[in-house]
């Protein structure tokens, strides 16, 4: 296992998230501006819904009491919502009233001083699901080994979930970035217009990701200015400061120390 250089930011999701290592994708961005500052960590999971991602969550975050050599995870992006509004009766469907728990119970792990998880000093976004192309989504589903004629996505119902999602933010008090209207409004509140958004009806092109992209870094500067790129210390000193004459001594600098940047 590699031994702690620096802290991470631990992007929890579905497959718009374990996509997202892509270029263009916001795992790809996010690491390329936190090069030497914070290590990006994907921990999304094709066709999980939020019921699903619970007892995932509980062994992908350290318990607080095995997490003192660790790094510590300063920013938790959780992007749920797509599959959980299938169509009821579907393998990935969640109830709405579930879902909202799930997301309050995913940042409860991490905020609440009596959990196992607490974590202080990570700080949570939400993401909402983005809309759905139901055109784009049936050709799709034509297409598989179980193929079907319709959507089992509706623009409607994944706006419920979107809505949702918005509230969770405002009950638990973490800010959540409203994708659902940003690719809409984007799309001129057009569905058939998503296509430039989404590759298959469902998960993103790099048009698309870059709209979260830079919805998440904004979100950061507003919310958390601390962890804009440009305040977050390098780890190890610049080249130019290593003694030539006596490189070990670079070891003994300090490295960029657990949430103090």
């Amino acid at each position: 296992m590699a031994g702690y250089v620096q802290d991470c930011v631990l992007l929890l999701g579905d497959s718009i998230t374990q996509g997202s290592a892509v270029p263009g994708g916001i795992h790809q961005q996010l690491s390329d501006v936190y090069q030497r500052k914070l290590d990006i960590l994907n921990r999304g999971f094709s066709g999980y819904n939020s019921r699903w991602a619970i007892p995932v969550f509980e062994k992908v975050l350290a318990k607080k009491s095995a997490r003192a050599n660790l790094p510590d995870v300063r920013l938790l992006t959780i992007w749920f919502g797509a599959n959980d509004a299938v169509e009821p009766g579907g393998h990935q469907h969640v109830p709405l009233p579930e879902y909202s728990e799930n997301l309050s119970k995913l940042v409860k792990m991490v905020k609440s001083p009596s959990s196992e998880w607490y974590s202080p000093e990570t700080r949570i976004i939400l993401l909402t699901p983005p809309p759905v192309n139901t055109y784009q989504w049936a050709q799709f589903l034509r297409t598989c080994d179980e193929p079907r004629e319709t959507s089992d996505r509706t623009v409607e119902r994944t706006k419920t979930y979107a809505d949702a999602a918005i509230e969770v933010g405002k009950k638990e008090g973490v800010p959540a970035l409203n994708l659902f209207g940003l690719f809409w409004d984007a799309a001129g509140g057009e569905e058939k217009n998503l296509d430039k958004f989404l590759s298959d009806g469902l998960h993103l092109t790099a048009e698309g990701y870059k709209l979260v992209y830079d919805a998440l870094m904004e979100c950061i500067s507003k919310e958390y200015p601390e962890l804009r790129p440009d305040k977050v210390g390098t780890a190890y000193p610049d080249w130019k400061r290593v003694n030539t004459a006596n490189y070990m001594s670079l070891l003994k600098e300090p490295l960029v120390s657990k949430s103090s940047a």
